[in-house]
């Protein structure tokens, strides 16, 4: 399947192939997972059934399947999903995926996707988790800090070797703003251009209550990880 043409707002540069959103296939297999797998775990039941939206390159695709959970991982380029092992993988976009009459014990919404600029977009995005979620299921999704817009360029040093900096986000009007950031390796350096719609707490759960949803709780004490169930 041939890649859609970028999207406004969004760009990439670096070595490889780079996704309409601007993210680049090979960055995304050297990124290393943090402690999304343990969140999710503590979560969710053993060995649920998961479908993952916006999966990428599985990078925490590959530690959910390894335990025990049954992952259906679903993303818009086919070049990411040809880097994913281990799960079931469709190549389609989020907001008109097609998995007919199939429902999960838990859908995943990560990687800061409901921040998208495009309120159509954002409200797809909720749609089909509500859509894919069982009855008695959970909707997981990552929303950004508090601070995550605020006291840049900022930078963390991971202890791979590998620097992710977020250098500027600057308002481009309808409260959505154009966010630039750099990943630079030891042989290769790639950036990211894309558009994040920032949203307070109130917000945020307003549209998941627009959606269908409700948050049962907030995984993380930076409230950046959320655990919302069907209404």
């Amino acid at each position: 399947m041939s890649e859609r043409v970028v999207r406004e707002g969004y760009s990439g540069t670096g070595p490889g192939a780079i996704t309409p959103d601007g993210c680049a296939v090979e960055l995304y297999t050297r990124l290393a997972v943090a402690d999304e797998p343990d969140v999710i775990a503590s979560a969710v039941p053993a060995g649920a059934s998961v479908l993952e939206l916006g999966c990428g390159a599985g990078r925490v695709t590959h530690p959910l399947v390894e335990r025990g959970f049954d992952v259906t991982a679903v993303d818009e380029s086919a070049q990411m999903l040809e880097q994913v092992r281990g799960a079931r993988t469709v190549c389609s976009p989020i907001e008109s995926l097609d998995l007919g009459d199939e429902t999960f014990d838990v859908v995943m919404l990560a990687s800061f996707l409901v921040h998208s600029g495009d309120h159509r977009v954002r409200d797809g995005l909720l749609r089909t988790c509500r859509r894919y979620v069982r009855d008695g299921g959970a909707v997981l999704l990552q929303r950004e800090g508090e601070d995550y817009h605020a006291r840049l360029p900022r930078e963390r040093v991971h202890p791979a070797g590998y620097t992710t900096r977020i250098v500027s986000s600057e308002p481009v009007g309808d409260g959505v703003h154009s966010v630039h950031a750099e990943y630079d390796f030891a042989d290769a350096r790639w950036t990211q251009t894309f558009l994040s719609r920032p949203l307070s707490k109130e917000r945020f759960e307003g549209y998941l209550e627009a959606a269908g949803l409700r948050v049962d709780r907030y995984l993380t004490d930076d409230g950046v990880w959320v655990r919302a169930v069907p209404r």
